[in-house]
């Protein structure tokens, strides 16, 4: 039985139909949205082919990519240091002591309840009054990997929890510690199973460094403001940054799909095997014991 079959009754024809209309109706909405903006931009003498030629030129891209590299730099790390506190605190909700569970459990629930850019503005004017001023990277990593901790923290704990219990009880019966079991069989179990959903995850936090305009870092939307602001593109500018992001996160929700799949597959397959060596095993039980 599916996962969507047990969260929510199969739709019948008559409901597949509505949303077959649906669709359409949206999909129709949007084209014609689409269309209305593309006459206004027309109208206005944006889509004039001497406002799109100077981003056929080296240079410009040669500054984009510049931004678009900061960008990635500053998503790598952010990604780094949340997975590990991530790790940290899935392991600690998990924790058997009050001290190290109750803890991890607020941060948790309280840090997923601010916003990314409340916890920038944080770091911006908050911290700096009390002797504490970053460099403008570490003013964009730190906010970000403080805030989607707690996200990966609880990608991490449905992992963890997703790993069958005698996994980690067979792993104390050989004489392993349960931290040394839970690093060595719990969680790269764990972690296989839940990468489409902490490659998500990074998606999002790719987007959320676009808020690095606000600390003036040099990353991909503050390039683009700069860049309109010197060549008085504006529309253009945006909408070619607008098409990076959407190529980046599209390839990024790509691989995530195909992760996904893929561990889907695996787990069909090895359910099949496992229902064919009990076929096998049944079948020599009875074979047995019809010679006896």
């Amino acid at each position: 039985m599916s996962a969507a079959r047990v969260l929510f009754d199969e739709p019948g024809p008559r409901a597949r139909r509505r949303i077959r209309v649906a669709t359409v109706l949206t999909v129709l909405a949007g084209l014609a949205l689409l269309g209305l903006a593309l006459r206004q931009f027309a109208d206005n003498g944006q889509l004039a082919a001497d406002r799109w030629r100077p981003y056929g030129t080296w240079p410009m891209w040669r500054y984009l990519l510049d931004g678009l590299k900061s960008t990635a730099f500053a998503a790598v790390v952010a990604i780094a240091l949340s997975m590990a506190a991530g790790i940290v605190l899935a392991l600690g909700r998990l924790s058997p002591s009050r001290w190290v569970r109750l803890p991890s459990a607020a941060y948790v629930e309280v840090v997923r309840t601010i916003p990314a850019l409340l916890l920038v503005y944080v770091v911006l004017f908050a911290l700096p009054k009390y002797g504490l001023d970053m460099p403008l990277f570490w003013k964009l990593v730190v906010p970000l990997s403080v805030s989607n901790a707690a996200a990966f923290a609880e990608i991490f704990r449905a992992g963890i929890q997703s790993v069958e219990r005698g996994q980690l009880e067979a792993g104390l019966a050989v004489g392993l510690t349960r931290g040394r079991a839970m690093r060595m069989i719990v969680l790269p179990q764990a972690a296989r199973r839940v990468l489409p959903s902490l490659i998500s995850q990074s998606v999002g936090l790719v987007k959320d460094t676009s808020l690095g305009f606000v600390v003036s870092y040099a990353e991909l939307l503050y390039s683009g403001k700069v860049l309109a602001n010197y060549n008085h593109l504006l529309i253009q500018t945006y909408l070619v940054i607008a098409l990076v992001y959407l190529v980046i996160n599209a390839t990024l929700s790509k691989v995530a799909r195909t992760v996904e799949e893929r561990n889907a597959g695996r787990v069909r397959g090895a359910g099949r095997g496992r229902a064919q060596r009990l076929r096998g095993e049944r079948a020599l039980r009875e074979r047995v014991g019809a010679g006896a």
